[in-house]
């Protein structure tokens, strides 16, 4: 029972020694499978090297999978769990090495860009990651609303440039799905300049479509800003929550 307890503790990330070792030594496993999956790309490995990465993978696999288990075990909603993000994270994160094991074929092997989704196992352990994504949850609905806005923003702009720009370069916006390329790179002010507008009226709308950009990266950073603050009180707020229980415990006991 004493062991079950510890490991509960312990995967559940509390606020123990035990728990933050566990928790560092996760992180470690993660960056350092993140390194072996990229020097596997690298041309012309000796099959030492390549005999080596795979025992490699396969200690963090084994960890991984035993980390995937227990939290199923230990969890308060196991299928809550199972579909929850961090859930779908950590099984994303070992089903590539499984699918792919003893298969060869091209198909399969594209399973093995799955292994990347191991990078999203981070945000469980890092507090800024949790922050941001109680920020992202605090502004779904302004972000919502926002991304529908700037979608049609890019449609209404590809339509527009196809109108002033169709009849003098029908092969770089010979209808309004090429137009949408040029439409996604003003919008976001990327501007490439493989394709831009000769004609005055087409300059003269690209010139109101940028202002339109301006403000289209302007938004979302100061929704999201105002959520991090939003976030950081929340948790301040909570602490301090936390120390008033503490306090009020301790001069009973």
């Amino acid at each position: 029972m004493r062991a079950r307890y510890v490991l509960a503790e312990m995967i559940n990330e509390k606020d123990s020694r035990s728990s933050r070792i566990f928790s560092l030594c996760i992180q470690i496993l993660i960056v350092l499978s993140l390194i072996t999956f990229s020097i596997e790309t690298l041309p012309n490995l000796s099959p030492s090297v390549q005999r080596v990465l795979f025992f490699i993978e396969i200690v963090i696999v084994s960890i991984f999978t035993a980390e995937y288990l227990l939290r199923v075990a230990f969890a308060e909603n196991r299928l809550g769990f199972i579909f929850s993000f961090f859930g779908l994270v950590d099984l994303i994160s070992i089903l590539p090495f499984y699918i792919g094991l003893g298969i060869d074929l091209r198909s399969v092997r594209a399973f093995r860009l799955m292994r990347l989704f191991r990078v999203l196992k981070l945000a469980r352990y890092s507090t800024a990651i949790c922050r941001f994504h109680k920020a992202l949850l605090l502004s779904k609905d302004e972000l919502t609303v926002f991304g529908l806005l700037a979608g049609i923003l890019i449609y209404l702009s590809a339509v527009g440039i196809y109108f002033f720009e169709h009849q003098e370069q029908p092969d770089r916006f010979g209808s309004v799905f090429h137009s949408l390329w040029w439409s996604i790179a003003t919008l976001t002010t990327v501007g490439y300049g493989d394709i831009y507008p000769i004609t005055l009226g087409g300059r003269i709308f690209t010139f109101f479509v940028l202002l339109v950009g301006l403000g289209i990266v302007a938004v979302p950073t100061g929704l999201i800003s105002s959520a991090l603050i939003e976030a950081r009180r929340l948790e301040e707020k909570e602490e301090e929550r936390q120390t008033e229980q503490i306090a009020a415990v301790e001069p009973e006991s």
